[in-house]
């Protein structure tokens, strides 16, 4: 995040006025984390962000990307005093709080059609980077070349189907959401979620060795 941004700062700051106002003791079990001290410890794609009001840090104590702390601030702001239940799959589309047709594109958009383009005939590279991602693979039950599960926070999953281009049809991939996972983030801030997966996973690829995918 640059902190030169003004909109950005003053968004942050916003944030840890109203997480101040938060007793994370009533929330954690709610939400999945612990708390340590006057931090809330949320694991966000398998790294462990701290936040209180005084700001929000990484394992290297340095202020996380933008996106990555609207997420986290949206998690703990969005949280209810009862942890909701739901089974299942669902698309961002599904979600019955994404009405603005913006958001569907945008999810489409920066999420699976990225993923798309950076894996257009790297199911490999794809696999490896899904691994070192935190991903585990996942039986969907559907005919995929890949299916991989992410936790990207304790009570938000995602599931990332994907089939490679062949002679007749070219590389499509579908990424869905466990059904109780707009109960705890707004529509931005999950499209928000698969965006940044999108980006750690060619990030990912970028840092591979040839012989991990050769």
């Amino acid at each position: 995040m640059s902190v030169n941004n003004p909109v950005f700062e003053k968004n942050y700051r916003y944030y840890l006025e109203e997480i101040a106002k938060v007793d994370f003791m009533a929330i954690k079990d709610t939400l999945g984390c612990r708390v340590d001290g006057e931090q809330m410890v949320i694991p966000f794609f398998g790294q462990e962000y701290r936040v209180s009001r005084d700001g929000m840090a990484d394992a290297a104590n340095q202020r996380p990307g933008y996106v990555v702390c609207v997420v986290l601030a949206k998690y703990i702001l969005r949280c209810s005093a009862v942890a909701r239940v739901g089974e299942g799959w669902v698309s961002f589309k599904d979600f019955k709080t994404t009405s603005h047709f913006t958001n569907v594109n945008y999810f489409a958009s920066d999420t699976e059609q990225a993923i798309v383009k950076g894996f257009s005939g790297k199911l490999s590279e794809l696999a490896e980077a899904c691994r070192q991602t935190g991903g585990v693979p996942h039986e969907a039950g559907m005919p995929y070349d890949l299916s991989v599960r992410f936790e990207a926070l304790p009570r938000v999953s995602l599931l990332l189907l994907f089939n490679d281009r062949d002679d007749e049809f070219p590389a499509g991939c579908t990424v869905l959401f466990n059904r109780q996972a707009e109960s705890y983030l707004d529509p931005e801030s999950l499209a928000m979620t698969g965006g940044l997966l999108s980006r750690r996973l060619n990030n990912a690829c970028e840092k591979l060795p040839m012989e991990a995918v050769g």
